[in-house]
């Protein structure tokens, strides 16, 4: 528990012009040194994300180059001219054009076509909110759309290490959170965190709105998941997680009833309104799921598809959908870190909108098909399950907790660089 002190000086007789005109030589110095504490708590943590991600990004640049593999694929397939071009393929390059030209919503079905795929793709599968700050930050900066979305991405997942901090430092301490804050850093799919695609942005926001929550800030928290959920889908796990601590709140009498109302009220708006524009764009108000299925061929299938490829790949086996052996192994190591890390999550008794938003998006992700390869990338907001990691670091010296964290980041220019972009189709 936080309190906040607030000190009162002076009579009632001062002037209004007095106390005014004492103002800026109280205020001045306080804020400078707020400042300096702010830079000497956080800078650290921003220190040791940024440095295990250059480990990490450096890594993975020189992998490409030695392979060379990227010189003859499609620019948009994860080629390029140079290794960074590879950065923006993929999903990266529909951001791109949608953040140069905008939607077109439709639902074109591809002539004689059988089998799963049985419509064009279409940009309107991507959110919005990530292409329109890529335009956004491109008109302001200069910087084309390559730039301003790696700008976005870059600035986001500083963000998001911050908000990890501090929620992991509420838990465990400080050297929790900075260790926290390097497990993001070094995580199974932190490939993308640096790249044209809006993963970082939607897990800073999704990190700030449980913040948010665990600070009885219904507001903050309402509209930090409505944003979330302009910016990609698997906000209904951050919706349902925000809903249920407001419920919980409300049962509690703990914050009234306006403010946890107004934050459920608000946590979904940002979702249905992306998904009823498309679809009256479309003319099909399940315009968005039908582009998702038929064109991509994600659907929600109980999870069938998972436990396909689940008990497919230990045996040899990849005559499955979209098989992608060395991706489709990292991502079978990712679901059963990510199911064993979580009973030792619930373990520790979080506040529920922890544990309701991971168990939310394990459920989302595990329960529907989809390239498996890219499940690394599907599980990086889950952040949560870092809190039990953490603490156990913790219990190293800062040295220890460096060279385990720095092997890490060595390791993760191919498992969540290379290994997904290369390898896999993100």
């Amino acid at each position: 528990m936080i309190k906040t002190v607030v000190r009162t000086t002076g009579t009632s007789t001062r002037s209004w012009n007095a106390r005014l005109s004492e103002q800026p030589a109280r205020t001045g110095p306080d804020r400078r040194s707020r400042l300096r504490r702010a830079a000497g708590h956080y800078g650290p943590v921003l220190a040791v994300y940024g440095t295990l991600k250059l480990i990490g990004f450096a890594v993975f640049m020189w992998l490409l180059h030695s392979a060379g593999d990227y010189r003859t694929k499609n620019p948009r397939f994860g080629g390029g001219a140079h290794p960074w071009d590879v950065l923006a393929s993929w999903d990266g390059w529909w951001y791109q054009q949608i953040a140069v030209h905008g939607y077109d919503p439709q639902l074109v079905p591809i002539p004689g076509a059988t089998g799963p795929i049985t419509l064009e793709e279409n940009s309107a599968a991507f959110f919005p909110l990530y292409p329109a700050l890529m335009r956004l930050v491109s008109e302001l900066t200069g910087l084309g759309p390559y730039g301003a979305g790696l700008l976005v991405s870059v600035v986001a997942s500083l963000t998001a290490a911050l908000g990890i901090y501090a929620i992991t430092e509420r838990f465990g301490g400080r050297r929790a959170g900075l260790a926290a804050a390097g497990l993001w850093a070094v995580w199974p799919g932190s490939g993308v965190e640096w790249a044209v695609y809006s993963d970082s942005l939607y897990v800073a926001l999704a990190v700030w709105a449980c913040h948010a929550v665990l600070s009885r800030r219904w507001l903050a928290a309402g509209l930090l998941t409505c944003v979330a959920g302009l910016n990609r889908p698997t906000a209904v796990a951050l919706i349902g997680a925000v809903v249920v601590a407001a419920l919980l709140a409300l049962h509690r009498c703990r914050d009234g009833i306006l403010r946890p109302v107004t934050a459920m009220a608000l946590a979904p708006l940002g979702l249905l309104a992306h998904l009823g524009w498309v679809g009256h764009r479309m003319g099909d108000y399940s315009g968005y799921f039908r582009l998702q299925s038929d064109a991509w061929a994600h659907e929600w299938d109980y999870g069938r598809h998972t436990l396909d490829v689940l008990t497919s790949v230990p045996v040899g086996h990849f005559d499955y959908l979209s098989a992608r052996p060395f991706a489709d192994l990292i991502g079978v190591g990712v679901v059963l870190l990510a199911i064993a890390l979580l009973p030792l999550l619930i373990r520790l008794r979080p506040p529920a909108v922890l544990v309701v938003y991971t168990v939310l998006t394990l459920v989302l992700v595990l329960g529907s098909q989809q390239i498996f390869g890219n499940v690394s990338r599907y599980l990086l907001p889950l952040f949560p399950l870092f809190l039990p990691v953490a603490l156990a670091l913790r219990r190293l010296s800062p040295a220890h907790q460096l060279m385990l964290l720095g092997i890490a980041a060595l390791a993760s220019g191919s498992y969540a660089g290379y290994g997904l972009f290369e390898l896999g189709v993100p």
